[in-house]
């Protein structure tokens, strides 16, 4: 299903993105959002495609469960909650405060050695609360502490340099930049800074369902299924209460799920089966839906995915309207929206 060794890299071009929905209201199309989608089958194949799957591109926080991989393979102890929140995008809630602490507590650390951008809560609930307390912006309630205190812990197993350990140089971030070529099946392209300030690798579309997919078929016991079994079991520590990847994961059974600033998304099922989204303009509006309606592509029972159709479009306080993913990508019906 995948080759032993890494293809070339991506082409940087800009992207032939097209059409991946419409925002419809009163029944017409009103606007239309952009985008790249891929669906790989079982056995590796894709099996849809639609947009520019194979150029270049910043997968961002979808990255994170490669890169806990990667840690994984560095020997970084983790399991359960606590390796899900190494992977994860959280929201800021004290569960995910308390789990960096417990990681950084277990590697001999404090906050201060954290070297991500001090941040508010990401959940809107979350950081309104933390506003009215009158707290102010801090690494440990940014949505990337937990991964940024499980690089340090991977770093301090293994008598690395923790200064230093976000530079692309060092050698964390060179083991990282491995096993993203090892799962994606292909040679980083650019190398730039996340909003978090960790090294981000730019792979294709293609390439990250390739590795979702990687990670959700590794035999049992494996880095890659410590780390998938961590994010579905504890799909809130991944994320958050009230986020639609954690709602996606306990929704479908076996689901690994993980999204990314700027309209990322990536999924994947335990038998192979993957798809990833791009939306160009990076609408989470229309992400979840796309998603949604390329995991029904894949195979995924569609009552199982009613919860994800997208937010309803407003006018005067009732619905007049949705985005709904192109024709082309709905195999069945999944969007309610006429």
């Amino acid at each position: 299903m995948f080759s032993s060794s890494p293809a070339d890299a991506p082409l940087v071009r800009e992207p032939l993105h097209a059409p991946v929905a419409h925002l419809i209201r009163g029944g017409m199309i009103e606007g239309i959002h952009y985008g790249s989608v891929v669906v790989l089958g079982a056995d590796g194949d894709v099996r849809f495609q639609l947009g520019d799957i194979e150029a270049a591109f910043y997968p961002r926080s979808a990255l994170k469960p490669v890169q806990a991989v990667a840690m994984a393979r560095a020997g970084l102890p983790l399991d359960g909650e606590l390796l899900s929140l190494a992977a994860a995008s959280h929201s800021g809630e004290e569960r995910h405060l308390a789990g960096t602490r417990r990681i950084l507590e277990l590697a001999g650390l404090t906050e201060d050695d954290l070297r991500n951008v001090p941040d508010m809560p990401f959940d809107p609930v979350v950081r309104d609360a933390w506003v009215r307390e009158g707290r102010l912006p801090s690494r440990l309630a940014q949505n990337c502490s937990g991964k940024h205190a499980a690089m340090l812990y991977t770093c301090r197993l293994n008598g690395w340099p923790l200064e230093d350990y976000l530079e692309p140089g060092h050698p964390l971030q060179q083991a990282i930049a491995e096993i993203v070529e090892d799962l994606t099946g292909q040679r980083i392209a650019r190398v730039t800074v996340d909003g978090c300030g960790a090294p981000l690798f730019s792979v294709s579309l293609h390439g990250l369902a390739r590795a979702a997919a990687r990670i959700t078929t590794a035999a049992p016991g494996t880095p890659e299924a410590r780390v998938a079994d961590a994010m579905r079991e504890h799909a809130e520590m991944a994320s958050g209460s009230g986020r639609d990847v954690a709602a996606l994961m306990r929704a479908v059974p076996g689901l690994l799920v993980k999204d990314g600033f700027e309209g990322v998304q990536v999924a994947a099922l335990p038998d192979g089966r993957a798809v990833a989204v791009k939306i160009a303009d990076g609408a989470n509006r229309a992400r979840v839906p796309v998603a949604a309606a390329a995991l029904a592509f894949a195979g995924v029972a569609p009552e199982l995915l009613t919860e994800f159709q997208g937010e309803a479009l407003l006018g005067g306080g009732q619905a007049v309207g949705c985005v709904r993913p192109v024709r082309s990508l709905e195999p069945v019906v999944v969007s309610a929206c006429a």
